[in-house]
């Protein structure tokens, strides 16, 4: 299978199977989003929405956000990893998206990664979920996932992964591509023991097609 093919079944398949992906983080605005992708880094996205409700109510807007303090925020996000760096992100994120921004979250890559707290992958993936631009987060499972499928080859980092996946991927599809990754990752391609019998992508995969050569030469008989 060429890699145009393997790249036309697996997005066949996610659009007949799963066309309506998007993101577990619970959310209803700019604003929230931005604030539970950056506690969402190195945690689950359920703790984040058992999290966020609380900082919500107390901390509606931008603003309320920015005229916190560290002692005042810590407690909604002690039970989130890295609980430090993360309060003073978001206080800090509030600042300049208040002062520079206007109190609006900005929409663009580069202006995003400006912001304390926010890298690449949260950049892209706030501008694709809000904006369905063509930008591919990669996480642990997009990259782990692609590079199983065979859709990323030698890719040492994520950047590398989201410049291979962007080029095959047509524009279009980029947005909803990178929550079909993340999903299949999470739920089926997870990193220990991926559930390769149910997967419907086995026909396109290297991974599993490597798998099958392997059992196949374990299971020939010794005939020395």
């Amino acid at each position: 299978m060429t890699k145009k093919e393997r790249y036309h079944f697996v997005l066949d398949y996610f659009q007949t199977h799963v066309p309506a992906a998007e993101t577990e983080l619970i959310y209803d605005n700019p604003y929230q989003l931005l604030v539970a992708v950056i506690l969402s880094a190195q945690c689950t996205d359920k703790r984040v929405n058992i999290t966020t409700p609380a900082i919500f109510a107390s901390f509606p807007t931008v603003y309320d956000l920015a005229k916190t303090d560290f002692d005042t925020l810590f407690p909604y996000i002690k039970s989130i990893s890295y609980p430090n760096n993360k309060t003073r992100h978001l206080i800090n994120m509030a600042h300049m998206v208040v002062n520079e921004f206007n109190g609006e979250i900005p929409m663009t890559v580069d202006e995003l990664v400006k912001l304390p707290g926010v890298g690449r992958k949260t950049a892209n993936v706030i501008t694709s979920v809000v904006d369905a631009q063509p930008n591919m987060a990669v996480d642990t499972h997009v990259f782990r996932v692609s590079a199983r499928i065979g859709l990323t080859v030698n890719a040492k980092t994520p950047l590398a992964a989201e410049k291979q996946l962007i080029t095959y991927i047509p524009k279009e599809l980029v947005h909803i591509a990178h929550h079909w990754l993340i999903l299949h990752g999470r739920y089926v391609c997870v990193a220990r023991n991926p559930k390769c019998e149910i997967c419907g992508l086995r026909p396109a995969c290297k991974y599993y097609q490597a798998m099958l050569r392997k059992n196949k030469s374990n299971s020939i008989p010794y005939a020395g």
